[in-house]
């Protein structure tokens, strides 16, 4: 989603939640006790619904636990260090572990990588990302740069509908979509772990979720004007308000 530095104001988001998720309705943002980011060289930015709350990156907890990373949201969040950037066919992935599976929110909550990211902390900022939710859905989304707002309407115009514009693209609907290839908690409480991997092979894009690819989408159907600048950039970790996991393996390699 389109990120904002926390010192940084951008246009606003709205968040997008699966309709498979089992969502209920929107549950506020969290504030995590002890939060802010404690990784060198790592910075973030949270989602305008959040902002919108009031929260800010500081909400959310981003820690190292070893060799791992321990991310806890509070608001949601787009992680990444600009050092982190790839080029060409490469591939970066994850094992990301929930340890309770919806112990901070009502309904299931996403996890993932995020690639391809340009012009961070800014309202120019594109990326896409994969993320897995512990029901057994997953969604392949993107953001490129925000829009404009229309015109003022008219005095009689009716009255607009849906939020602020975001630069959203969705790659398997807005609803994301199941696989059986998606790992789901036993129940609430339990822990549920998911492989995720984004890919840039030739001219396309691909998302594997613990081994098996979930979609494979055409290059040109992600960069193009209002979507994604470049498959090269910074990639990055993403992950939606209220939730908790832990992520082991975190890397880059040449495809």
């Amino acid at each position: 989603m389109r990120a904002v530095y926390a010192v940084t104001i951008a246009a606003g988001l709205a968040l997008a939640v699966p309709a498979l998720s089992g969502f209920q309705g929107a549950d506020a943002d969290r504030v995590i006790p002890g939060g802010g980011i404690s990784v060198a060289g790592w910075t973030g930015a949270i989602d305008g619904s959040s902002q919108r709350q009031g929260r800010v990156l500081n909400d959310a907890k981003f820690a190292a636990e070893g060799s791992d990373f321990h991310i806890t949201t509070g608001p949601a969040v787009t992680y990444w260090n600009p050092a982190n950037k790839a080029t060409g066919d490469y591939t970066v992935k994850a094992t990301f572990t929930e340890p309770k599976y919806m112990e901070l929110n009502s309904h299931p909550h996403s996890y993932g990588i995020m690639i391809g990211g340009n012009d961070l902390g800014t309202d120019k900022a594109s990326y896409v990302y994969c993320a897995a939710y512990g029901n057994g859905t997953f969604i392949v989304r993107g953001f490129g740069p925000v829009p404009p707002p229309p015109p003022p309407p008219p005095p009689d115009a009716p009255p607009a509908r849906g939020g602020p514009p975001t630069g959203a693209f969705q790659l398997n609907g807005r609803g994301g979509g199941a696989s059986d290839a998606v790992h789901k908690a036993a129940d609430k409480g339990a822990p549920v772990t998911q492989d995720i991997a984004m890919s840039v092979k030739g001219d396309t894009v691909s998302c594997a979720i613990n081994g098996t690819v979930v979609g494979t989408y055409p290059k040109a159907d992600v960069v193009q004007a209002a979507r994604l600048k470049s498959t090269d950039g910074v990639y990055g970790l993403r992950f939606t308000h209220n939730v908790e996991a832990i992520v082991k393996g975190f890397a880059m390699t040449k495809n």
